[in-house]
């Protein structure tokens, strides 16, 4: 059982908000591929739900927006977690009956299928592996990259895809930065989260024993420029937290280390080296 990584009091990640080009054109990707729910809508915005009642992803159309830049930092993809596999052999069958290109990867902790949006957001729709099969290694988790055994995926297929299965969650945001070691120290020092793995070029980070709520990596390399406020891609991202007091004791770390504080009545809002917009939320 993963979804204890997700919920209070262990710090995970809540609702991405994305820019994208035609709002229009991204609520029917997200609604018929993905099988999001509408939560709410306006003529820039729209709030996307799994259970009716929760936000997971924001669809925000800027009056000026432009198309993504790419080698930039910013969004990889943001990665939503079904809570058992079957699920996975399911939208695995849907996307090959739609003829969508996706990628897929086995990373022994998980499985995952990879897809773009129709602006090129990248996503990430994937099933962990019971936490009790995870190689634990010193002061992380082992995680691998093979081929997705697709066809054994498929002997799990149960019914047809409609929409994101209840117990579906924000699993973790993958991040394109500027510079490892400076997002390091800023996630570590700022906001408490562990270093599990490295890979060639990327860190990934976690709160309370998870394989990762963070990727980070340089694959658009090092020194990327930040994408400009109103191109397609990451607007901003959450962090919520256990309680109000956790959330004043980063407060104190993030000035510490000299991060930029914004507080509002409903979050406090960071920005990490690379520029990605951070709400912390309780």
């Amino acid at each position: 059982m993963t979804r204890k990584y997700h919920e209070k009091p262990i710090t995970h990640i809540g609702p991405v908000s994305i820019n994208v080009l035609h709002l229009e054109r991204s609520l029917t990707f997200y609604k018929k591929i993905i099988g999001y729910q509408v939560l709410e809508k306006t003529n820039h915005q729209a709030i996307l739900t799994v259970d009716g009642k929760t936000p997971s992803l924001i669809l925000n159309k800027p009056e000026d927006v432009i198309p993504k830049e790419s080698r930039t930092t910013g969004l990889y993809h943001f990665a939503i977690l079904l809570p058992q596999r079957n699920f996975l052999a399911n939208f695995l069958r849907h996307l090959l009956a739609l003829n969508i290109p996706f990628g897929a990867s086995d990373h022994s902790v998980s499985e995952a299928i990879y897809l773009d949006d129709p602006d090129g957001n990248g996503i990430e729709v994937y099933c962990d592996r019971p936490d009790v099969s995870w190689e634990r290694v010193k002061d992380g988790v082992h995680m691998t990259t093979e081929r997705l055994d697709g066809e054994n995926l498929l002997q799990e297929v149960d019914a047809e895809w409609q929409t994101l299965p209840k117990g579906t969650v924000m699993g973790h945001i993958h991040l394109h930065v500027a510079n490892l070691t400076e997002t390091e120290h800023f996630y570590k020092e700022g906001l408490n989260f562990d270093l599990t793995t490295r890979y060639p070029g990327a860190l990934f980070m976690s709160a309370g024993g998870y394989h990762h709520h963070l990727g980070l990596n340089i694959w658009n390399g090092e020194g990327a420029n930040q994408p400009s406020q109103n191109s397609v891609g990451l607007k901003w991202f959450s962090i919520v937290l256990a309680d109000e007091a956790t959330r004043e004791k980063l407060k104190g770390q993030l000035e510490k280390i000299g991060a930029p504080l914004k507080v509002t009545e409903n979050y406090y809002e960071t920005i990490d080296p690379s520029g990605n917009v951070i709400r912390l939320v309780v």
